[in-house]
């Protein structure tokens, strides 16, 4: 059984930086692209950052391109986020995803297989 295991997530400070990890287990990921959505109560669920198996193509949401880095430890089947000089619209729960590609759609889960449950991260002013 596949399982997507987030964590980082909590209250911090605009102006802040944060790091989210994502620990995937239950299969073979070889291939697989790995990446970040967010999702605020009434909105439609957004890329924030994705990253191929190898590495070499990354894609970054709007909000956010500029100030974050996301990367992969494919050891340890682990994915990062990181997100710098945090902004109250960035108030979001985080969600982990892993899929075969990247579809760049939300009408089917962007490509998505896989999702964690979610981390909920507060930006404060």
């Amino acid at each position: 059984q596949v399982q997507l295991l987030e964590s980082g997530g909590g209250l911090v400070q605009a102006g802040d930086s944060l790091r989210l990890s994502c620990a995937a287990s239950g299969r073979n990921f070889a291939n697989y692209v790995m990446g970040w959505f967010r999702q605020t109560s009434g909105k439609e669920r957004e890329l924030v950052a994705a990253v191929t198996w190898s590495g070499s193509t990354t894609y970054y949401g709007d909000s956010v391109k500029g100030r974050s880095a996301i990367s992969r430890d494919n050891a340890k089947n682990t994915v990062y986020l990181q997100i710098n000089n945090l902004k109250p619209e960035d108030t979001a729960t985080y969600y982990c995803a892993v899929g075969a590609y990247y579809s760049g759609s939300a009408t089917n889960n962007y490509g998505m297989n896989y999702w964690g449950k979610g981390t909920l991260v507060t930006v404060s002013s």
